[in-house]
């Protein structure tokens, strides 16, 4: 997702390195898991960016209601096509009319966040739910966050703060994937450039590395992991 308007001549820059990402069983699992974990039967829930679909076709299969939001009309095509109900922006919502909404490494596309987030909690009921998932640390920006658009990684204070600030109560605040920071500063000291995803490197990552990563992320949560994870409750 992308803070300027796209046709379908003007494709977002990423799609590959999505679809190779839909690969990552580990990881993909992992937030899922987050997803649900936040979910019932009868919320109205939006995934915010929804990209390719991957995480609103998994909950829409577990049973919950899920409807997209993607400013990429290319995306937000392929997503219509799949059944969903598909908005470019939250402004075509109603106000307090959403239960839940999740965003997976989203927010870091967005120009203005501070309007992005304004603009969920005017959709979200009272006391309704926002999960962010997004990357962690300037250090660690590269060719890739280039790549796919990022204006920039978070830092949990940082984020903590833009979300409190729009009228949220964070609940919970953390880093995720300790082993992946570190691979991440490799990459970004051994950068080509080109922001490419080795498919290979990856799902060797995700099957072996990245559940070991997890397991760390008891113990240094709380000081440094590739992602930051947010979940606030709307006050």
């Amino acid at each position: 997702m992308k803070s300027d308007k796209l046709d379908i001549q003007d494709r977002y820059s990423g799609v590959d390195n999505l679809e190779v990402m839909a690969d990552a069983k580990n990881y993909n699992s992992y937030l899922l898991g987050l997803a649900t974990s936040e979910a019932s039967p009868e919320d109205e829930i939006i995934d915010f960016g929804a990209g390719t679909g991957t995480f609103a076709t998994a909950m829409r299969s577990a049973g919950y209601r899920v409807n997209c939001v993607e400013i990429d009309k290319f995306l937000r095509d392929r997503l219509s096509e799949a059944g969903f109900s598909a908005f470019e922006t939250t402004s075509q919502l109603q106000s307090q009319s959403i239960d839940y909404v999740y965003s997976f490494n989203v927010l870091e596309h967005i120009d203005n966040d501070h309007d992005a987030i304004a603009s969920i909690e005017r959709i979200l009921k009272p006391s309704g739910v926002l999960l962010l998932y997004v990357p962690a640390f300037q250090l660690l920006f590269s060719s890739m966050d280039s790549k796919v658009g990022h204006f920039r990684r978070y830092r949990k204070n940082q984020l903590v703060k833009l979300i409190e600030d729009n009228g949220f109560t964070v609940k919970r605040a953390e880093y995720v994937d300790s082993l992946g920071f570190i691979a991440a500063l490799l990459y970004r000291y051994i950068d080509k450039g080109d922001g490419h995803i080795n498919r290979t490197s990856l799902l060797f990552f995700d099957k072996y590395i990245f559940p070991l990563s997890r397991l760390l992320d008891r113990i240094f949560k709380y000081w440094f992991g590739k992602n930051l994870l947010v979940y606030a409750h709307k006050d």
